[in-house]
């Protein structure tokens, strides 16, 4: 009995042990849509040009925003008033940009608090009352601040936008 129980032991081990254990290979399907989808760069600068006109007065907007933190041009061209040209610096606090305007007006350097609210292409100038620190005019309080009247900016051709701003 024991002769058999090793001979049927040992039969069943070399039956196991020949046994070849394949698994298929996983099938490999090439994902056509991403081959042919262009590439598109979200974390890069996104570039806007605005204009905006109040009778003979305009307004030209060059901004830059990457990833909230906006840089940029702002130009006053005012008819019968002092214009001023200069740079943007800001950041972007929900549709809100929030930035300072060093500009030079009668050959005078400054500095100002502007906000301007982001909507559907279109750029609203802030209105409220400013005081003066630290030699920059700023907001005195941002939550008076009125977007009703302030200068409307229209989304326009960057060219355009860049020759008024030299």
């Amino acid at each position: 009995m024991k002769k058999l129980i090793l001979l049927g032991s040992v039969s069943v081990l070399l039956i196991n042990c020949n046994k070849k254990t394949e698994t298929p290979a996983p099938k490999v399907e090439t994902d056509t849509a991403a081959v042919t989808e262009p590439v598109v760069d979200t974390l890069g600068p996104k570039s806007f040009c605005y204009m905006g006109v109040t009778g003979k007065d305009s307004v030209f907007a060059s901004i830059d925003d990457n990833l909230g933190t906006i840089t940029g041009k702002l130009a006053y061209k005012n008819n019968e008033k002092d214009s001023s040209k200069g740079d943007v610096t800001g950041y972007k606090a929900g549709d809100t940009l929030k930035l300072t305007y060093e500009f030079q007006s009668e050959g005078t350097k400054s500095k100002r608090d502007i906000f301007f609210i982001q909507k559907d292409n279109t750029l609203t100038e802030g209105i409220g009352d400013h005081k003066e620190e630290d030699g920059q005019s700023k907001y005195a309080d941002e939550k008076k601040i009125s977007y009703k009247d302030g200068q409307k900016l229209e989304s326009a051709d960057c060219k355009a936008v860049a020759k008024a701003l030299k």
